[in-house]
């Protein structure tokens, strides 16, 4: 579990296709101070699986599904991503309970800068809509925030100079996807309802 608090902006160091999945290497001092194989790092948001350290950097293999439901395959080296390695039972739930499991992919649709922050629109899957809603929180590239305004096609969040610095937010531009998971709670209280509601 991750809280989308962004612990390190990595970079990637090297993308390899290996038929229909990958292989990818990301330099991240932070991260890989205690990572171990088989540990856990959210990367823009996707829960992957270390396979492999060396140095300042890890390793993960990422699966066809991965890059199918995520902007993984999009990204090469130099790239920056979000870093992020899992809450442990005793720290401080600084963002909300993010899974790792990306939802779908969005895409930025326009960003109006202001004085100190900027207000970003992300446009969302028509199916994911429905989990959004005004104040609500969501990961968008692992980054846990409050939504502002929630529409039918898009939602806004607006971005304070911490997560304009720290986080490839910052950098986005219109027309670049982002990797989305909604809040998981909603989800569970859908299926639920869905559940209770049936004869």
């Amino acid at each position: 579990m991750f809280t989308g608090i962004v612990e390190e902006l990595g970079e990637i160091v090297a993308l390899e296709r290996e038929g229909d999945s990958a292989r990818l290497t990301v330099r991240g001092p932070l991260v890989v101070s205690d990572a171990v194989h088989g540990a856990s790092i959210a990367v823009n948001g996707v829960c992957l699986t270390v396979t492999d350290v060396k140095d300042d950097a890890f390793t993960v293999d990422v699966m066809k599904e991965t890059l199918d439901r995520s902007s993984l395959a999009a990204l090469a080296p130099g790239s920056p991503v979000n870093l992020e390695r899992p809450v442990r039972p005793a720290d401080r739930l600084g963002g909300h309970i993010v899974q790792g499991h990306v939802d779908g992919v969005g895409e930025i649709v326009s960003r109006e800068p202001g004085d100190r922050w900027d207000v970003v629109t992300i446009g969302l899957p028509a199916d994911l809509a429905r989990y959004v809603v005004e104040k609500g929180s969501i990961t968008v590239d692992g980054i846990s925030l409050t939504v502002v305004e929630a529409r039918d096609d898009a939602f806004t969040v607006a971005l304070i100079p911490t997560t304009l610095e720290l986080t490839t937010l910052g950098r986005k531009r219109p027309g670049d996807p982002v990797n989305l998971e909604v809040d998981v709670v909603a989800k569970y209280v859908e299926r639920l309802v869905a559940a209770g509601s049936r004869p």
